[in-house]
């Protein structure tokens, strides 16, 4: 019981602290690229510092691996990212259940990018960052992922809005993540198959939902046949997602155990 208060605890003060500190500097930009680009620098620069410091509370005895594996990390996350979302994008456009309609200009494209990486380094601190460590060392790795993927869940809250399949998508590419990191043992790859999935599905391909504000590329319109194209939503609420979804987590969970079972009988 008194670890679970503790754990609980930390956790908790983690969170708020970092939700409430996030929330109180005003950001002196009328200009929506500049504003976007704080808003999501601000809350990231906080979670380095409150994982740096539950870090240090903890001397020691969790890490967060990020320079581990780093290049290969890179790498993988990147081609897994192309893949999904490049999966996703071809099957739906070949499909005829999302098609092309418009093309905007975008001023300062390339900041826009910046802003939706910061965001996406944010949010996989926040999810498998300190405190999936934390769970992972005090319990084990399930409760890790169930308590984490809920958290990842009720952050995107416009989910719940879009009906069941977003938020089966929402579910699955967690878990998904959460294996793709398991088994390169480092956060950078699931960084980079998130960013990936983001700024392509949302800035070029306009079938991602992020921050209301953020722009895209292309405008897409969708079939009729809500359950493939995903109706008003896109890419992100097509059930096509939640299968590709469960393809990578099934393979990225094999590499896991495969690769997990190589360092056990290498330490036998």
């Amino acid at each position: 019981m008194k670890k679970f208060l503790i754990t609980t605890l930390k956790i908790v003060v983690f969170f708020i602290g970092w939700a409430v500190l996030s929330g109180v500097i005003d950001i002196p930009s009328s200009e929506p690229v500049v504003w976007r680009f704080f808003a999501e620098l601000i809350p990231l620069a906080f979670m380095l510092i409150f994982t740096a410091a539950f870090l240090l509370i903890e001397k020691r005895k969790i890490r967060i691996p990020v320079k581990d594996n780093a290049v290969k990390g890179v790498i993988t996350g990147t081609a897994i990212g192309l893949v999904w979302i490049g999966a996703a994008a071809a099957i739906l456009f070949i499909s005829k259940q999302l098609s092309v309609v418009g093309k905007n200009e975008i001023p300062r494209l390339w900041l826009w990018v910046v802003a939706a990486f910061v965001n996406v380094v944010m949010q996989e601190l926040l999810v498998r960052g300190y405190i999936y460590q934390l769970l992972k060392e005090k319990y084990n790795l399930t409760a890790a992922v169930i308590i984490t993927t809920t958290l990842f869940t009720l952050l995107h809250g416009g989910a719940f809005e879009a009906g069941l399949i977003p938020v089966i998508n929402v579910v699955t590419m967690c878990l998904f993540t959460s294996a793709l990191y398991e088994s390169e043992k480092t956060l950078l790859a699931p960084v980079m198959a998130h960013a990936v999935w983001n700024i392509v599905g949302a800035l070029f391909l306009g079938g991602v939902s992020l921050a209301d504000d953020y722009p895209h590329v292309l405008t897409l319109s969708a079939s009729s046949n809500t359950l493939l194209s995903g109706g008003s939503y896109k890419i992100e609420a097509s059930v096509v997602v939640t299968a590709l979804n469960l393809v990578l987590m099934i393979l990225c969970y094999i590499r896991y155990k495969n690769r997990k079972a190589r360092y056990t009988s290498y330490h036998l």
